[in-house]
């Protein structure tokens, strides 16, 4: 068991947050810490001045309302977690804000270098590298298919 958790959550996946956390929950010790931790790019208009973007603190507040709908869907009762909201590269900031708050374990789930985040592999490999403590890496769940795509493809190799 572990006294203090650090949790890398996807604000925009439901699923990765609640299995993340539901792997968090388990190895949580009794009193333990649990930090939530979600990483934005803070982004700008760049060599495109007349593109634009929500502001950053617009962008922050997004992700903290995601990540705490999150953390309110799937944390049990009465399990609390301080969340983290950092603008940035995730890597170095997951890295930093280990070492900063001292955690025994950072969760992360793995997307591999599928689906829209394919620096995600990167991510979890700098993480793995770098970090100041133990790393548990959960494997991406494929979603299953839809029943007529089952039957589409059962059909067509009779």
């Amino acid at each position: 068991m572990y006294r203090k958790l650090l949790i890398a959550i996807d604000p925009e996946d439901d699923v990765e947050g609640q299995r993340a956390l539901k792997a968090g929950t388990e190895l949580l010790a009794a009193g333990g810490e649990m930090h939530l931790a979600s990483v934005y790019d803070p982004g700008g208009g760049g060599f495109f001045p007349h593109v634009t973007e929500a502001a950053p603190e617009d962008k922050e507040a997004k992700v903290r309302e995601s990540l705490d709908l999150i953390a309110r869907k799937y944390l049990p009762h009465p399990l609390n977690a301080t969340l983290h909201v950092v603008a940035g590269t995730p890597s170095e900031k997951l890295v930093a804000l280990a070492g900063q708050l001292c955690v025994d374990l950072i969760v992360l789930v793995s997307r591999g270098a599928s689906g829209r985040w394919p620096l995600r592999r990167a991510t979890v490999e700098y993480v793995t590298v770098n970090a100041p403590c133990a790393v548990l890496v959960l494997p991406v769940v494929d979603k299953p298919e839809a029943d007529g795509e089952s039957v589409a493809h059962s059909n067509n190799e009779s």
